[in-house]
């Protein structure tokens, strides 16, 4: 009786039994979470609309978009394949899309936010696609036909390579190899180096990087393309110059421990240093992923995923008789009628909004039966929870239900005032008793209904309404005439049964049902 829910596929994988489990990410409704929570996700929505400015929406378009939200999750399940009910889209929201666009596409979803079950936060998804209006770059206006640029290059730009230089293509190459021989020098001299790469073929190796090709080069453009100046800047008095990029500044646990996060997090490269590598800089960890997709250590690797991809089952077959929605499609006319909500009220769904239900986990249109199905709860939430449904849910058992909607009866009187007996009269067009009688649990707004009494009654009359008091007896006259008509109760049972004899225990017990009943 629930609806579907909704998760991504990671791998799929066969046991010793021979049956099919999907290890699987969790992603969850706006039902799944906290009112506090969804608070936070209609504002977050606000600003979305806002700041990408959505065409205008009506209210059940609106109702229907909280349908199509997701929040993706960190948390992994395994769960059998025969789970597997269909196939749905789920994608990262950005400023370009227009909203009302997933509500024209069936099974379509999109989510923009992070939810973690554990700390109970919704967060802004890293690994969001920077498109629109606020990533774009201010193009300065053209300058017109004739006008000068009054800017100052050198503050615009600065120049690190000039390729109209007086050297030689064979002389800059040479002086390229006496860097990288300066560079392997200089990892022999240093203490940190010789013991990272103890052999001279990985102190050359890591001298032949670009870092020490930029480094050159730069010492080229500082001394003006000066090869004499430029060699002696390599190797100033206090020793050749060092230059190690962060492939050489990380230590071989440190890049364990990122090869770790990245298995765990994949390209978060926030939740990597956070998590994992705090004490390094995000550049230095955006940095060192780039170096290190560049060795044999990410080769070997990508060819042992390959290699488990390869074993790994790629498909699975569904049955057609897990789909079975696919029978009941049909109009709301048709014969075809489910059970849903309380079970006092008796509401059934067509085959059509059913189906919307299970996709969905929501009715096409607000109703006032979800508002009452929230009125005990704090939370001001357009949705119902998972425990309220499976509450509502025409399969769960009774007992238990009856054991909470069981309370003391009570004698009580209702009496309404004179303004409220005169409005059902005057108003009774607003009102519509009949229709009132038929929706039992939609509210009436009483003092809408009055207010419009009180314009439509004629202003003339000032003089209070007069009006006629029925005497009632008093209690001690009400319970002395229930004891007689009990007595006489009892004595035509004692024709039938002539051997009892009235008590007054009899006449008091009686008397208390009596009272009940007015």
């Amino acid at each position: 009786s629930n609806p579907y829910l909704i998760r991504r596929i990671e791998e799929l994988n066969k046991t010793a039994n021979g049956n099919v489990e999907a290890k699987v990410v969790c992603l969850f409704r706006r039902r799944d979470i906290s009112g506090n929570l969804n608070t936070l996700a209609d504002s977050n929505a606000r600003e979305f609309e806002e700041e990408s400015k959505q065409p205008q929406l009506s209210e059940q378009q609106k109702h229907q978009l909280k349908h199509r939200e997701l929040f993706l999750s960190r948390q992994f399940e395994s769960l059998p394949a025969t789970h597997i009910r269909g196939k749905c889209n789920v994608t990262l929201l950005n400023e370009t899309d227009v909203l009302a666009g997933y509500l024209e596409k069936e099974d379509c979803f999109f989510y923009s936010l992070v939810f973690d079950p554990v700390q109970k936060t919704l967060l802004a998804d890293q690994g969001e696609i920077r498109v629109g209006s606020k990533y774009q770059a201010e193009i300065p206006d053209k300058l017109a036909e004739g006008e000068s640029d009054t800017r100052v290059q050198e503050k615009l730009e600065t120049k690190v390579w000039d390729p109209n230089n007086q050297l030689k293509d064979p002389q800059i190459d040479q002086f390229l190899v006496v860097a990288r021989a300066v560079g392997t020098f200089a990892r022999a001299l240093d203490c940190s180096s010789s013991i990272r790469q103890p052999s001279l073929h990985m102190s050359a190796a890591a001298a032949s990087r670009d870092i020490t090709l930029f480094h050159a080069m730069d010492t080229l453009q500082k001394n003006n393309y000066d090869l004499a100046k430029a060699m002696s800047t390599l190797v100033p008095q206090g020793g050749p110059v060092l230059c190690r990029d962060e492939m050489e500044e990380w230590s071989a646990s440190e890049a364990m421990l990122f090869e770790e996060a990245l298995e765990k997090y994949g390209k978060d490269f926030n939740d990597i240093r956070q998590d994992f590598l705090p004490w390094k800089s995000l550049a230095s960890v955006v940095q060192f992923y780039y170096m290190w997709k560049t060795t044999d250590r990410y080769i070997q690797q990508k060819r042992l995923k390959a290699a488990e991809a390869d074993s790994k089952l790629k498909q699975v077959y569904i049955p057609t008789y897990l789909q079975v929605y696919h029978y009941y499609w049909g109009p709301p006319n048709s014969p075809q009628w489910y059970a849903w909500g309380p079970p006092n009220m008796q509401c059934r769904l067509c085959a059509s909004c059913w189906i919307y239900w299970k996709k969905y986990g929501g009715l096409k249109t607000p109703t006032q039966l979800e508002g009452a199905a929230r009125a005990g709860s704090v939370s001001p939430r357009g949705h119902m929870t998972r425990q309220e449904v499976q509450g509502m849910s025409p399969f769960t058992r009774n007992e238990g239900r009856a054991k909470l909607l069981a309370k003391n009866r009570q004698t009580f009187i209702l009496q309404t005032t004179k303004l409220t007996r005169i409005a059902r009269r005057v108003c009774e067009d607003i009102l519509q008793p009949r229709r009132a009688a038929r929706r039992p649990y939609a509210s009436i707004n009483a003092n809408a209904v009055k207010a419009e009494c009180m314009i439509r009654l004629p202003k003339a009359t000032k003089t209070p309404v007069k009006s006629k008091l029925v005497p009632r007896q008093s209690l001690a006259t009400i319970v002395k005439d229930l004891g007689k008509n009990a007595e006489c109760d009892q004595r035509t049972e004692y024709e039938a049964v002539p051997n009892r004899k009235l008590n007054s225990s009899d006449v008091c017990r009686v008397t208390e049902v009596g009272l009940a009943g007015i």
